[in-house]
């Protein structure tokens, strides 16, 4: 089955939003990015330098598994940038849906660190660590490397979300 949404998975400063709105518009599909789905409190936590408990994210990991199946259910394919570093956060996006597939922007501490230090975000690299320590890499998962061009790693996923077989 081709896929109907696409979850951008990775740590901040992976890239995954970058990724996913040109893999979006390489597709024709749909593209959204959690960040946006973080209410005010959310953020000023993280921007604080405060991790975001699960009792913080149950809300807005909801509201994005209602936004995949919307768009799943008419048919409109989605791209979402999405951190879900835990397999219990893609599984509450995912839920009971079908055709939804993973793809993990991988990269090092050093050149994720790199970027969040070049970028004006509310996430702060004082974060990073917390997000690697937490993070649990899919299993199940298309993987880029994050040191590739972005147009290469798109051009790679494309072909393998379009691939019929």
């Amino acid at each position: 089955m081709r896929p109907r949404a696409v979850i951008v998975t990775g740590v901040s400063g992976s890239g995954k939003t970058t990724l996913g709105a040109a893999l979006a518009g390489r597709l024709g599909w749909a593209f959204a990015d959690a960040d946006d789905f973080h209410p005010a409190a959310n953020r000023e936590k993280m921007a604080s330098g405060v991790p975001l408990t699960d009792e913080d994210r149950a809300p807005w990991l909801e509201a994005l598994h209602r936004l995949i199946a919307d768009h799943v259910r008419r048919e409109r394919p989605l791209v979402l940038a999405c951190s879900a570093l835990k397999e219990r956060y893609r599984r509450t996006l995912i839920g009971e849906l079908e055709g939804v597939r993973i793809v993990f922007a991988q990269g090092s501490r050093d050149l994720i660190a790199g970027r969040m230090s070049a970028r004006q975000h509310f996430m702060p690299v004082a974060l990073l660590d917390s997000q690697l320590a937490a993070l649990e890499p899919p299993q199940d998962a298309l993987t880029v490397d994050i040191r590739l061009p972005l147009e290469e790693n798109v051009r790679l996923l494309a072909a393998k979300l379009t691939d019929p077989a």
